[in-house]
């Protein structure tokens, strides 16, 4: 039983519903943060975080920074990019508009290669504007929170390695870390940028990012210096290299109680084979999708192959609005998310499934919500045809 005080069950994609055990490391005592105990503390963090992303490579690099997880765009553009250099952004949602235009304000070129609402861009069509441009960066939004629309990456990244062996592979996984597979080595992903607050399953405040040995030589050899202060590798690198290896550093202050949040995350997540996590939230996501289905009613990612497995975007029908239909779930004590892609945001809902909502038994936070959803539309006056 939780020790938490009773609250609405919180279903969007992201913040979601914490560990008690997390949040209990939020209250961690005040401490030094380059003292002995809390450099070890940050040191397993950063170490625990290879085995997450799934790299033993030596040469990729784990960056814990405070931020959101916006904070990552500004590390790739910052860092791995330089101004006048052409870049891919594969657009399957809203943060994709965000991304290129984090791009542009460093002064690099954005192209964005769109797909229809609900759907990603095809292998094929990419590896044509791969040819036609040699491209500094190609960038995918593992899940684009905005429609729920997951993209492929072992293909992608094989495809871009064969094509344009140069460009480097860097992923949006702010919604996919933690609950998608994600195996950075074996796909040779160059970056991948998450944050604390999702399927990691850890209040929000903390940007966390892998990068390859490939993109931190092309971050090494730029002929600019970064166009960020806060951003900039030049000051990270060496504090997450010392961090590490048990050393003290600074550069800016960390949030230690943060850390030894994170810290307990993923000792939770890494508690248990990577694989029964990831299959637990497909069952979670199929549960919920089925479930929809048989409300009569459809999601944004129509093709089961596009359909993240820790949230689902739905469609009202035509009666429903979302500004009557939430505060309604609200009253029954689950929390859902509004419409966020700006051309159809009125239209839809978003049911978020990661973390502890979805991983502890003791809880029934997905059975509760379908059934709410259910009464709540039917008591908005909708009736499956």
């Amino acid at each position: 039983m939780s020790g938490q005080p009773n609250h609405p069950t919180l279903l969007i994609p992201g913040p979601i519903e914490f560990d008690d055990a997390v949040l209990q490391s939020m209250s961690h005592y005040s401490e030094s943060h380059v003292g002995a105990p809390f450099v070890a503390t940050f040191g397993e963090t950063l170490s625990m975080l290879r085995k997450l992303f799934q790299t033993e490579d030596p040469s990729s690099q784990p960056f814990v920074i405070s931020g959101s997880g916006t904070l990552g765009w500004d590390l790739v553009a910052a860092n791995l990019a330089e101004p006048g250099d052409e870049v891919l952004v594969l657009h399957t949602g809203y943060f994709a508009d965000s991304f290129a235009d984090c791009f542009e304000t460093y002064g690099v070129r954005a192209t964005q290669l769109k797909a229809p609402i609900g759907s990603r861009p095809q292998l094929p069509e990419i590896e044509k504007a791969l040819k036609e441009k040699k491209y500094k960066l190609l960038t995918v939004t593992h899940v684009d929170t905005s429609t729920g629309v997951l993209s492929e990456l072992k293909a992608l990244s094989e495809m871009v390695h064969r094509v344009s062996p140069d460009t480097l592979v860097i992923v949006d996984g702010v919604c996919s870390v933690g609950c998608e597979e994600i195996e950075f080595d074996k796909w040779q992903l160059d970056g991948v940028i998450t944050a604390s607050q999702k399927a990691i399953g850890c209040p929000a405040g903390l940007s966390i990012s892998m990068y390859s040995g490939r993109a931190i030589k092309t971050f090494q050899a730029r002929k600019t210096p970064p166009g960020s202060y806060f951003a900039s590798f030049k000051n990270w690198l060496p504090i997450m290299q010392n961090y590490e290896a048990k050393k003290a550093s600074y550069f800016a202050t960390p949030s230690p109680q943060l850390i030894h949040a994170l810290h307990t995350s993923l000792t939770q997540i890494l508690s248990k084979p990577l694989a029964e996590r990831f299959a637990a939230h497909r069952a979670a996501s199929q549960k919920i999708k089925e479930a929809v289905t048989d409300l009569g009613l459809k999601q944004l990612a129509s093709d089961p192959a596009n359909q993240a497995n820790g949230m689902t975007a739905i469609y009202l029908p035509e009666n429903v609005k979302a500004p009557e239909l939430l505060p309604n779930l609200l009253k029954k004590g689950v929390i859902f998310a509004g419409g966020l892609h700006k051309e159809i945001a009125a239209k839809y809902i978003r049911f978020g499934h990661m973390g502890v909502s979805v991983t502890d038994s003791k809880r029934d936070d997905i059975g509760r919500a379908i059934q709410a959803l259910q009464n709540g539309l039917s008591e908005a006056g909708y009736q499956k045809a």
